[in-house]
């Protein structure tokens, strides 16, 4: 089990995220701070894995502690908790674990305690780059944003552009499939047919004998083209581990 800080200057967003929090069995303290300057007391004094961090908070701003965080010896990891979207790029590039927009969705913060117990796993990098995530610039109703490549389930070939689907929206980039498949093979991406390009890591289900051979990433169930069909079994039994006789 994981302690956890919260701060955010709204009592409320404090108090139901607590809740949420206390609802996944992996999550063990709950430390609560209302202003930046209680979080760093508590930070101090308290034994804390991972801070959930509200970006807009008068005085110590959540960049603020994010860069205090880096000068102390345990450094906890941290995510951002906000309802600004144009913070992402900062926040990842101070290696946030995770960046989740308000108002906070349960399965989305299961990802990212998830992310966090990951991130304890491999220890931290002594260079923020060496854990930071890719990430991509895409935009949406106008407004430019940074994502995850790691939340992308599926590529869909439009044109010369490609269809980005994570679980919350899909996103058009000017990228041809072609270049993608090539850049994003060595983290789990392998393309199945002409028009489609999946996470390995996202996959639920195969179905790869009969006349329509298909693969299911999250909710939707995409074909497999019979040209890369030989292709695609030899990537799933490189990702499966085999059984000890």
């Amino acid at each position: 089990m994981i302690s956890v800080l919260i701060a955010d200057d709204e009592q409320p967003a404090v108090d139901e995220l607590a809740f949420l929090l206390g609802q996944d069995p992996r999550i063990g303290t709950i430390h609560r701070a209302t202003s930046g300057a209680e979080a760093i007391r508590i930070l101090t004094r308290e034994p804390v894995d991972a801070a959930f961090l509200d970006i807009h908070m008068p005085g110590l701003s959540g960049f603020d502690l994010a860069r205090a965080l880096q000068r102390f010896e345990h450094k906890p990891a941290f995510v951002f908790v906000t309802a600004d979207e144009e913070g992402a790029l900062e926040a990842f590039d101070l290696a946030a674990v995770d960046y989740l927009l308000k108002p906070v969705r349960t399965e989305r913060l299961h990802r990212s305690i998830t992310r966090v117990v990951e991130s304890m796993g491999q220890g931290q990098a002594t260079d923020a780059s060496a854990s930071r995530p890719e990430m991509i610039a895409v935009t949406l109703g106008g407004t430019t944003r940074m994502i995850r490549r790691d939340d992308v389930r599926y590529v869909q070939a439009q044109g010369d552009y490609a269809r980005l689907h994570t679980d919350e929206a899909s996103y058009l980039v000017r990228v041809p499939m072609s270049d993608l498949e090539r850049q994003w093979a060595e983290a789990g991406f392998v393309r199945v047919h002409r028009s489609y390009l999946v996470a390995l890591p996202h996959v639920t289900r195969v179905r790869l004998g009969g006349d329509r051979p298909t693969i299911v990433v999250g909710q939707a169930e995409l074909p497999v083209s019979r040209r890369l069909l030989p292709g695609l079994r030899e990537r799933l039994e490189a990702a499966t581990p085999r059984a000890r006789p």
